[in-house]
């Protein structure tokens, strides 16, 4: 088990991705700290699991409920070894309609809220042993294929990655960007059939990924097996985009 005696802590852990990378983390032996707005949701993400893990719901744009949160982790289960910013949202909208209340979501939860559970994290992990964190980025970051706001938000992580894993490295905490490309997950299973039809055709591949393989991606890149990997852009997206 590669993840054997961490605690592992999942964004965006509900549904997706995030459910696909905490179940995974979870058989890889990791004591997971599931984080979801909706918290049953990420409840059911863990059932089967065993009772070590934890479900949380916490709105990662609010700096103080991290924190608190991040208190409350290491009070019940030791400092943070691994962290996933997997939390994202975003919106369809012409870029000269966006309102600001939107950008300001989709920032806010999209590379704040992966920040403010960084910072927290890296708290923890800068007392101990180190660490490694895995933020989930888009292949829209590099080919504009999506809306502005979503497309800056996940640019801006590619960034933050690498400022981040260049300062900690002294520091044992390795810090990579996970870059997902067209994937089957509830979001998208919501966009009309011939959307879906024209992604594929992108895909060298043939198909979209599912979240299991991004799962284990994650996996990887939050063990030792990826212990002299940090600061990259690690993509999984069946060829679609080249970083």
């Amino acid at each position: 088990m590669r993840l054997a005696g961490k605690v592992a802590v999942v964004t965006g852990a509900g549904q997706g991705m995030g459910r696909a990378i905490a179940q995974r983390f979870a058989d890889e032996g990791a004591t997971v700290v599931a984080v979801d707005l909706n918290e049953e949701a990420a409840r059911q993400t863990l059932e089967g699991k065993g009772s070590k893990h934890l479900a949380r719901s916490s709105n990662v744009a609010d700096s103080a409920a991290v924190d608190a949160l991040f208190v409350e982790i290491r009070e019940k289960l030791g400092a943070v070894d691994v962290l996933v910013n997997n939390a994202g949202v975003g919106s369809v909208d012409q870029f000269a309609d966006i309102p600001d209340a939107t950008w300001e979501r989709v920032i806010g939860v999209n590379l704040n809220g992966a920040f403010y559970c960084a910072r927290a994290a890296v708290k923890q992990m800068q007392e101990g042993k180190g660490g490694a964190i895995v933020n989930i980025s888009s292949t829209s970051a590099v080919s504009g294929d999506g809306p502005a706001h979503y497309c800056a938000s996940k640019a801006a992580l590619m960034g933050l990655t690498r400022g981040m894993a260049k300062e900690l490295a002294s520091k044992k905490i390795r810090v990579n960007t996970l870059v997902p490309g067209p994937t089957n997950t509830p979001m998208m299973q919501g966009i009309p059939q011939e959307w879906a039809d024209a992604i594929i055709a992108g895909v060298p591949m043939g198909r979209m990924a599912e979240p299991e393989d991004i799962a284990k991606v994650a996996v990887f890149l939050a063990s030792d097996d990826s212990g002299f990997v940090t600061g990259q852009n690690v993509a999984v997206n069946g060829g679609s985009a080249f970083l």
